[in-house]
């Protein structure tokens, strides 16, 4: 998404820019764009990382290193990727550090990263989830959660949807169920490989695939203007990805719906959001269908 952006951006500003360190893509393409020369370059850091330390992707002259959705790269694994990276730049580049939410031991880390760092927060209540009308359904067992998803297809696909979940094993747990009983739906998670993920996400975007499953690890890599419904059929594991997925539903202004399978043992994560956020979650009207 970032990349195709400064290809649109460049394209009349004379700038060259190339999406390298994208798992699943050959090297030797990254290898062979970055010979060209490029003004900015946009990866994944264990790729960048890879280009980095055998001199494929040069860094003497780097003004700038950004690190976009900052909280979800450090605590998805990637801290010591970037520590790497980070130690290859020349000492006055500046670093820029970019997320929608960033917890605070996540600041604590970015003075490792920083020299004389300027924060500019948002205040939480600025983060809004206003246009958005979030609804729950009490679920006594999680193995019913499957049929409930199926009583709710119908309205599903009246328009796009996406459907949460917290691993990449119920993602594609809840695929299989779903294909099983001829619901049509795609999957999207860190083990698909580029072309299928790219795949997926032009079948979405077009239209022709109407239900995508995900985790939080593509969340905030989804940029889909047509959703307007969002499921939780996990609640996030992390609290403020809770905005990260329901906030899709209602971009640009637009009204959107969130619904979140609640089960037992999900009613006091269920009240932490609502707190956290000084937001309300009803429980799902028999009339969901009209709302969307």
């Amino acid at each position: 998404m970032i990349g195709n952006a400064f290809v649109c951006f460049g394209a009349t500003k004379g700038i060259t820019s190339y999406e390298s360190g994208i798992g699943g893509t050959a090297i030797r393409d990254d290898v062979d764009k970055l010979r060209d020369g490029q003004h900015l370059v946009v990866g994944t850091p264990g790729r960048v990382y890879d280009m980095v330390s055998k001199n494929n992707l040069r860094v003497d002259d780097l003004k700038c290193f950004v690190l976009d959705e900052a909280d979800e790269l450090m605590s998805r694994g990637f801290k010591d990727q970037i520590y790497d990276i980070f130690k290859c730049l020349p000492p006055d580049v500046q670093v820029c550090l970019f997320s929608a939410t960033m917890a605070p031991e996540i600041l604590d880390m970015t003075t490792k990263f920083m020299r004389n760092a300027v924060r500019i927060l948002v205040k939480k209540d600025e983060l809004t989830l206003e246009g958005i009308r979030q609804f729950y359904v009490a679920i006594e067992k999680e193995e019913w959660k499957v049929d409930t998803l199926c009583d709710l297809y119908e309205t599903l696909t009246i328009t796009q949807a996406i459907i949460y979940c917290n691993t990449r094993r119920k993602v594609d747990f809840l695929a299989d169920q779903l294909q099983k009983r001829d619901f049509t739906v795609s999957c999207m998670h860190a083990e698909l490989d580029q072309k299928e993920r790219d795949l997926v996400m032009r079948e979405f975007r077009s239209g022709s695939s109407r239900v995508l499953i995900s985790t939080d690890l593509l969340a905030r890599g989804i940029d889909v203007q047509q959703v307007s419904l969002v499921i939780n059929y996990d609640l996030p594991a992390n609290m403020e990805n809770y905005l990260h997925r329901i906030g899709r539903s209602g971009r640009f202004g637009r009204k959107g719906v969130a619904i979140n399978f609640v089960t037992n043992n999900d009613v006091r994560t269920m009240k932490d959001i609502e707190k956290f956020y000084h937001t309300q979650i009803e429980e799902m009207p028999a009339d969901i269908a009209d709302l969307i």
